[in-house]
């Protein structure tokens, strides 16, 4: 590029310009021949500006500029002028100028894309997979991705002033339960062994605490072999912080900093903090999910007290089996919904898994529905009044035996009458903490008790005499923080003491020996001196993609996989040659 060297971005051009001779670089978006002048939409990272190969001004340059076509790279060195007033384009921050074109070199050639390098494409997202570094051409991937960077800067720059050290932990690790699957890599030097590529660096960064470094961050690669989702990759990014000598509000508080600066700097949304903070039971009882959406309302009200003496056999009969009746008070649903639209709301409710769904419409003329002949006035006055209705509202229920199961249905319904009815702005950022979750979880398949968040999750202090007479009913020093419905991460204030520890494991149904062959190192380092800690876990790639307001976590990532754990562009995962299988000494079972 010998007297072609770049002196501008095409972005940063402007009236400030005009008279200069500039030398650009980039890709061709566009072409126009309109005879003797030739128009290119020149385009690199920083945006696009309009180049003009005149035939009367270099023949030359002309000439060459007649073989562009879309996605060439090119060199250009030309002189900055002013558009005519008619021709200024103001949809582009350039629109004021042009540049003509004394010289040209062609850099590169190109074949014709498989779609267009533009924004608003309509194409398969496999295809955009497989051709992806020319789908991050596109500006609004391109914009993603600078936002990601930002983000990364921006929790880099919060954390340093608050002391934190980046501290980078191994890729790879030995294999421990209770998570999701690990990937794992065979080790040639040890056949027959294996290392497991990290879920997480929980053990890593609770060895930090041991080791006294007291404040540790690290943005970091992680790795689930887990089904995948819109919002799930098997590799992800986190954001992973531990913190000493802690308790539950001295985490909390510092997150709510760290998050207000970060959307404050990339966004310029201003956030308000603390943020609400509300305990597991309550978002399940209210909101039917432990990562509720407050944006809307539509809160579940329970009536179980309200219906237990009816004569409706269906809600009576859950109320005397322990079950509950919950209920939301959809407003004005009467004028909302048709006896039509009621029947779909029904069988909604039966695709998230529940019986049935009871209904009851506040009519002007009185209450309109096929239960209310087997309630006794007091008891409809009462459900009116616990559900705060009024004329023109729908009340919709579901009863169950099963809590959890009532809880997640209308939570389903909930967030299904949300969006139907319009009701989420999508332009709020509304936080929220959850917090005292429950410690362990019942495995009906396992026939024992599992660990909800890690077995490394401190119960609360008063509960811990519960480990050996109620574990269903110890509550955990873990919290989750909650963006619009999605949790953004989690964590919890760690067990620290050996005997805890091994008191959990206990729980958990580790025999001794079996907890020390797998967390031993851990378990060793917690005997010679342990700083209370705890500690919180982000997913980046999450972050990014609720601040950007994006459908998917794939497009901001560079080089996602698919639905089933594909690279469409390098078709990874593929076989191996049998000389690597024989090295690691492995067989394949066809």
């Amino acid at each position: 590029m010998e007297g072609m060297k770049r002196t501008h971005s095409c972005g940063s051009l402007g009236m400030k310009d005009v008279g200069k001779e500039v030398v650009l670089t980039g890709w061709v978006q566009t072409r126009r021949d309109l005879g003797g002048v030739i128009f290119i939409d020149l385009r690199d990272r920083s945006g696009i500006v309009q180049v003009v190969f005149s035939e009367d001004y270099s023949h030359e340059a002309f000439e060459l500029a007649g073989d562009l076509r879309s996605e060439y790279v090119i060199a250009v060195k030309g002189e900055v002028r002013e558009r005519p007033q008619e021709n200024k384009n103001p949809k582009i921050s350039t629109g004021d100028i042009e540049v003509f074109v004394k010289e040209i070199k062609i850099l590169s050639s190109a074949k014709t894309p498989p779609f267009p390098i533009e924004d608003s494409i309509k194409v398969d997202e496999s295809l955009r997979l497989k051709y992806r570094y020319l789908d991050l051409r596109r500006p609004v991937m391109l914009n993603n991705f600078i936002f990601r960077h930002r983000v990364s800067k921006s929790i880099r720059d919060f954390l340093d002033g608050e002391g934190f050290i980046e501290v980078e932990t191994p890729m790879l690790t030995r294999s421990t339960p209770e998570g999701a699957r690990d990937f794992l890599v065979p080790s040639r030097l040890n056949p027959g062994t294996f290392y497991a590529l990290p879920q997480s660096p929980q053990l890593f960064k609770q060895i930090l605490m041991v080791s006294g470094i007291e404040r540790y961050y690290q943005i970091v690669r992680c790795f689930r072999d887990e089904d995948l989702r819109a919002d799930r990759q098997p590799e992800f990014t986190q954001l992973d912080i531990e913190m000493s000598f802690v308790d539950v509000d001295d985490v909390i508080s510092l997150n709510e900093r760290l998050i207000k600066y970060v959307v404050e700097t990339v966004t310029g949304k201003e956030i308000k903090i603390p943020f609400k903070r509300i305990t597991y039971k309550e978002a399940m009882e209210k909101y039917g999910s432990d990562k509720p959406d407050i944006r809307f309302g539509l809160e579940i009200i329970d009536v179980t007290e309200e219906i237990k003496n009816s004569e409706f056999k269906v809600f009576r009969e859950v109320a005397e089996k322990g079950g509950r009746v919950r209920g939301i008070n959809i407003e004005d649903g009467a004028n909302i919904f048709s006896r039509k639209g009621i029947d779909e709301l029904v069988e909604k409710a039966k695709e998230f898994g529940a019986k049935g769904l009871a209904w009851i419409v506040l009519a002007s003329e009185g209450i309109k529905s096929p239960i209310s002949k087997f309630f006794k006035e007091e008891e409809l006055k009462s459900i009116v009044e616990k559900m705060r209705a009024k004329t023109g509202d729908l009340l919709i229920f579901i009863a169950d035996e099963n809590e959890n199961l009532v809880a997640q249905q209308m939570g389903q319904m909930r967030l299904y009458l949300g969006k139907t009815l319009n009701l989420i702005d999508k332009n709020a950022l509304e936080f929220l903490w959850v917090v005292e979750f429950p410690l362990l979880e019942w495995d009906e398949e396992e026939k024992r008790f599992v660990a909800m968040h890690h077995p490394f999750t401190s119960p609360m202090d008063e509960d811990i005499p519960l480990l050996d007479t109620s574990p269903e009913k110890v509550r955990a020093k873990a919290y989750d923080i909650v963006l619009n419905g999605v949790e953004l991460g989690g964590g919890s204030i760690r067990i620290y003491r050996t005997e805890l520890q091994e008191k959990m494991f206990e729980v958990l149904g580790f025999t001794r020996e079996r907890a020390w062959n797998n967390f031993g190192f851990l378990l060793k380092a917690f005997e010679y001196g342990t700083p209370p800690h705890g500690g919180i876990a982000y997913g980046l790639d999450r972050m990014v993609m609720l601040l950007l307001g994006l459908e998917s976590i794939r497009d901001c990532i560079a080089f996602p996989k698919t639905q089933n754990g594909t690279c469409l562009l390098t078709e990874a995962p593929a076989k191996v040659e049998p000389k690597q299988l024989r090295e690691l000494h492995i067989k394949i079972d066809a």
